[in-house]
């Protein structure tokens, strides 16, 4: 009786081992699906990428208002009748004030005297 204990035993042993310690273990499995989650966010995050790329792009080509917003937003362009009016953070230091048109810049030539 002993015999056919040791017998099972071997042979549920062998049974197991795949399934613990084989190529298709289940602590495997365990990593390849949490791998596999991983790519399911990189790529909902790469379609949401893509989307607002193509609504940008869709905007660029049929509307002047996106060129506007952008052509501001990015080289701080104006239109010729519009004032520009940026608003610092309180944290941010104050910028020196712009010259005024009407003073002439220093440095700059100074006008011929009058005969």
């Amino acid at each position: 009786m002993r015999w056919v204990t040791l017998v099972l035993l071997a042979v549920l042993l062998l049974l197991q081992w795949p399934l613990w310690f084989g190529e298709r273990s289940w602590p495997q499995v365990r990593q390849l699906r949490a791998n596999l989650d991983a790519q399911y966010q990189a790529n909902e995050q790469a379609r949401e990428q893509n989307q607002r790329l193509e609504d940008e792009a869709r905007d660029l080509r049929h509307g002047m208002q996106a060129v506007q917003d952008r052509a501001r937003r990015e080289m701080g362009m104006v239109k010729p009748d519009e004032i520009f009016v940026q608003i610092l953070p309180a944290s941010s230091p104050m910028p020196p004030p712009a010259p005024i048109a009407s003073q002439p810049m220093p440095g700059a030539a100074k006008p011929a005297p009058r005969r």
